[in-house]
């Protein structure tokens, strides 16, 4: 074998070599990445169930429910970012500033039957602080428009009647 053509295969197993470690890499963090999505989102797009997603919205105003189940705490309220709700189902305790109309991001799986089961609930934590993915899905559904000032108040989020809409 001349000198070329031994650099070329060691060229050549250098590749694929790279190559299967960078595959292997990727394939391993496809099943880490936990994508955002907003009600209306999860609504257009029949996602399947199982995945991991974080879901992001405003909790609707009187769908809080909280009860026992196996002797633990299970809370049951609804996501919504205007257009469309999800019903949310939770078993432990709730952060303190969780409450109606506020901002929550809640991680877990889409059940089959179209409700989402959540394994861990975030509420903002001040009075001014409003996740960035909330901001944003409330933005793409016409909630609040950045350039008419400041989000509206905490207590009115839960009436979710679109910006500009009716008058």
């Amino acid at each position: 074998m001349t000198r070329k053509r031994r650099r070329l295969w060691i060229v050549l197993a250098c590749g694929l070599g790279i190559g299967s470690a960078t595959a292997l890499g990727l394939a391993a963090f496809s099943d880490n990445i936990v994508f955002f999505v907003a009600p209306s989102d999860l609504a257009a797009h029949a996602t399947g169930s199982g995945r991991t997603l974080r879901l992001g919205g405003l909790v609707e105003a009187g769908s809080i429910h909280r009860g026992q189940e196996r002797g633990a705490p299970v809370a049951r309220f609804r996501i919504t970012d205007g257009r469309a709700a999800v019903d949310v189902s939770y078993s432990g305790i709730l952060p303190d500033l969780f409450r109606e109309g506020q901002g929550a991001v809640t991680l877990g799986t889409l059940q089959t039957d179209g409700s989402f089961r959540a394994q861990e609930v975030l509420a903002k934590h001040d009075e001014t602080y409003m996740p960035k993915d909330v901001a944003d899905a409330l933005k793409r559904t016409g909630q609040w428009r950045p350039e008419d000032g400041p989000p509206p108040p905490a207590a009115t989020w839960n009436t979710l009647a679109p910006q500009g809409v009716g008058g």
